[in-house]
This record gives structure tokens, sequence and C-alpha cells, in this order.
């Protein structure tokens, strides 16, 4: 017999083959298919997808971010637990209901079925093939079900409506506490916790979609001895000085956290370790242009990494401290 992997090209040719089949007959099917190659990235939705949500045909990315998008925030996380089981082999069917976003921005709720139809050599998901069918009617029967058995308490609806009153100013103040748990007292932007919390949040969605994902670790360079010489408000007048200054560099949707002190972290989320290196001297030299503190001048030491496949966020942090570590020693304001 021959090397087998001569067949490998013949093998995706004729995948790619039945692909195209696949979406010819798909496209006269009034049913939401979909199909996902998560080697490529590439996800075909037929025009019953974009019918049953209201969307033009095929006007919308063909990636797993659409789908990501459209899904109800409070859904998600359930969603993505019940995907991630079954594409592991930890259970052994995918389906899920939950609320999909219309193109008006309403809400259809639909139940999600999906089967992986090929995994590459190491098991990952190569092909995976499923339906979105819409389940609104059901759910808008039963909840007008719901609504008839409440009105049997009509004779408490007054305190109902005081109960409700109380809880929303509660979950006003959990909101707020919320928000105050997740910011730094100082600086307003995130602190260690909201952190450490959106960190392992991004190294789980880079390692599932396969996304690169990076991390800037910085530090300001000799800053206790401002402290020392002018004091703890001038400290503090400093750090909100060089937050403002990070602010103005960091891009709509990474995230600047103080790691405590004047250290300072940003999470790149679809990244490499090349934009971020590139963003990283751009804020290296925006500090440059602080003016100078006394005999101090404000400058920053920068460490830059990307995440490896499987690396764990305190693996990660790690590397990127050690990464500053090595601008410190090169002798300060540097980008290693």
């Amino acid at each position: 017999m021959g090397d087998t992997s001569d067949m490998e090209p013949l093998k995706s040719e004729l995948f790619d083959l039945n692909a195209d089949v696949l979406h010819a007959v798909m496209e006269l099917v009034s049913d939401g298919i979909w199909d996902w190659n998560a080697n490529t990235g590439f996800v075909y939705r037929n025009p019953g997808w974009y019918e049953m949500l209201g969307y033009g045909r095929h006007s919308l990315e063909n990636t797993v971010f659409t789908w990501e998008n459209v899904i109800h925030p409070d859904d998600y996380p359930h969603v993505m637990k019940v995907f991630d089981d079954y594409i592991n082999s930890r259970t052994p069917h995918y389906q899920a209901q939950y609320r999909c976003r219309r193109s008006d921005g309403t809400w259809l709720w639909i139940e999600d079925r999906g089967y992986v139809v090929a995994r590459n050599a190491d098991g990952s998901v190569w092909r995976m093939v499923g339906a979105h069918r819409s389940i609104h009617e059901r759910k808008r029967s039963l909840q007008q079900l719901e609504r008839r058995n409440q009105s049997l308490e009509a004779l408490v609806a007054d305190r109902t409506r005081e109960l409700s009153r109380v809880n929303q100013q509660l979950q006003l103040q959990l909101d707020e506490n919320r928000s105050l748990a997740e910011r730094d007292a100082l600086t307003r932007i995130a602190n260690r916790y909201r952190l450490e919390k959106a960190l392992l949040e991004e190294c789980d969605r880079a390692q599932r979609f396969r996304l690169p994902l990076s991390l800037i670790a910085m530090d300001i360079d000799d800053f206790k001895p401002i402290n020392d010489r002018h004091g703890h408000a001038v400290g503090d007048s400093t750090l909100l000085q060089v937050v403002e200054r990070l602010e103005r560099c960091v891009r709509q949707g990474d995230l600047l956290a103080r790691w405590g002190g004047d250290e300072f972290i940003v999470v790149l989320p679809k990244s490499t370790v090349e934009t971020a290196k590139m963003l990283a001297e751009r804020i290296r030299q925006e500090i440059l242009d602080l003016p100078a503190i006394g005999e101090f001048k404000v400058t920053l030491s920068l460490g830059v990494v990307q995440r490896q496949d499987n690396e764990s966020p305190a693996t990660l942090m790690g590397r990127a401290d050690q990464a500053l570590y090595r601008s410190k020693a090169a002798g300060k304001n540097a980008v290693s």
C-alpha cells in the first residue's frame, strides 16, 4: 500500500465537494441550517437561518462570532458549556434552547442541535453541522399559561408590586456594588479581581475558537522614590496621569487593569504578540511625554507575551511578568 499521507489531499477535495453539495441542498431547506469548518473558521448558514431571524440572506459574517453575537447574554454561559461538553466528547449530544436576537432587536426562542461529522487526527473538531428551529410559539404559550396562573394571585397584587419595587432597589444597589467591586478605587479602571475574571474568560474563548490572545504587563520605573520624596498625594496624581495616557492608547475591546501598586496589565483579545508589541511601544512613547516630577522622569518598562495553546491564565501572567522583569534588567523604559 502507498503512503496514507497521499490520500489526505484527495480526502480534503472530496470533503469540499461534499460540502458544496450539502450547501446546495441547504439553500432549499426552510429550517435554519449551519455548517462549521473548525479548521478554517468558516461557518455556512442557509437562507432559512437568516429568514428565521429577519436578516438579509448571507448578510452576516460567516464566522462563529456571528453566532456568539446573536445569543442572549443571559443564555450565553449555559450554551457555551453545553457546546464545549459536546465537542470535547464529555456528552453524546449537542442540544440547547436559548434566545437569539432578531434583526429588529427582539428575541426569538430557538432549539439548536448539532453533530460532529469529522474530527482531526488529534481528536479536535474538523466539521460540525446542525440546525436552529424556532420554538418561540411554544415558549409564548407557556408564558401565557404562566400569566393566567399569576392572575390567581390578584389578592396580593399590591404587595407584589411593593416587593418588586424593593427588589429593583436592591438590584440597583447590587449592580452598583458589583461595579465598585470590579474597579480600582483610585484610578477607576478594572481591578485585580476583574482582571483575573476576564483573563479566565478570554483564555477559555481563545482555546475554544483557536484565537490569539496577548498580554502587556507594565510597571512605572522608580515609582517608590516619587512617593518617598514628594508624598503619596503626588504619587497618586502620577498614577492618575499615567492611567489617562494608557486609556488613550488601548483599543476598544482591550481591558486595562491595575494589577497592584504601580503595575498595570492590558489584555488584548484576538491579538498577536506583534500587535501587542506595537501597542506597547506606543504606550511607552506616550508616557515619555508626561512632565517630570522634580528630578524624576516618568517612564514605563513593559513585557509582552502571546498565549500558547492550553496555557493557563496563571502561567500566561507569569510569563508576562518575566518579560517585564527583562525590561527592568535591560535598563528600564523598554519593551521586552
